[in-house]
């Protein structure tokens, strides 16, 4: 396993991150995830990705119950806030607030059986809340000793930059982390996202980087969704169109066969190194319900794409 540091912090994490979207908690038996947990931790990643709003909460119950075997000096352990965490008329049950982020830190310190987390995201921008009242609640969790780091998920180059200047006139603990949407097939946080970030000492701790399977080459053209994928799961596959994929984008994606094979990596090792090739990146999230994938994925770290591979990607995917 390779690390890398955490933006400008001193933190160092696994160039590969396990995480529980979708997964732990909900579609993998508990069982079969703290297999993939223990296989990742054997492996060398020392970073795991939950949030509260996974599974309601049981997925940081799965996830802190699979670490507490291990020395918690030894892993990184990053949830997030942001999202309702049920289904009544409870308006400060979401968003940034102040009241929300202090609740919601208890409440999965708590299920993850923890004293502190090491890094806590704002799992979307509030626009309903004061920057000031998250950034300040943020900073008075790291005072405590209830967070360690804090970081954000999809937001804009504009968001970053306001919430950075406030942190930087007042003084307050700055953003290490920003967890965005981003693969061979989706680049847009190349334009603003990174730039920014770069600028401003955050590290890009990117999810979906397989966009959801795609990239692993499974998926053919003309055929049936195997069985046992995510596209076929009904408890998976709302962010795969229900299971009815882009056939077009399917002959792409066939294209990177025959450039992984030259340079002996699977297609998924292929996809997460594309991502890794980014000095900003500073590890790449997976989801993985198997133990075997667990392995496939670490097997991307510290693997160098030429110049050459990634123009012969691009050309693969513009056909």
């Amino acid at each position: 396993m390779h690390y890398r540091r955490l933006g400008n912090s001193g933190l160092k994490v696994s160039e590969i991150c396990l995480g529980s979207w979708l997964t732990y908690g909900n579609a993998t038996e508990n069982e079969t995830a703290e297999k993939c947990i223990d296989r990742a931790y054997e492996l060398g990643v020392n970073f795991f990705d939950t949030a509260n709003v996974y599974a309601r909460g049981k997925s940081e119950e799965v996830v802190g119950k699979s670490l507490s075997k291990f020395p918690r000096d030894s892993y990184v352990l990053a949830t997030k806030v942001y999202f309702p965490m049920n289904d009544g008329p409870m308006p400060n049950n979401r968003g940034l607030s102040r009241k929300h982020i202090v609740e919601q830190c208890n409440l999965s310190l708590k299920r993850l059986g923890l004293d502190y987390i090491d890094v806590y995201q704002c799992h979307r921008f509030d626009a309903e809340t004061p920057i000031e009242e998250t950034l300040r609640a943020l900073d008075d969790l790291i005072s405590q000793g209830k967070i360690l780091y804090a970081g954000f998920s999809m937001w804009s180059a504009a968001q970053i930059q306001e919430s950075v200047d406030f942190q930087v006139k007042h003084n307050l603990d700055r953003f290490v982390s920003s967890q965005p949407y981003y693969n061979m097939l989706g680049r847009d946080i190349e334009a603003e996202v990174i730039p920014t970030c770069e600028r401003e000492g955050i590290g890009q701790i990117v999810f979906s980087p397989l966009a959801q399977g795609l990239l692993t080459g499974k998926y053919l053209p003309g055929q049936p969704v195997p069985a046992d994928s995510r596209a076929a799961d009904p408890k998976q596959n709302m962010f795969l169109n229900g299971g009815k994929l882009d056939e077009a984008q399917l002959t792409r994606i066939q294209n990177l066969v025959p450039i992984a094979q030259g340079l002996g990596l699977t297609m998924a090792q292929l996809a997460l190194a594309w991502c890794l090739r980014k000095q900003n990146v500073s590890s790449v999230i997976v989801g993985a319900s198997r133990p075997s994938q667990v392995d496939d994925n670490c097997g991307a770290a510290g693997i160098t794409l030429e110049p050459d591979t990634i123009a012969a990607i691009d050309a693969a995917l513009a056909v």
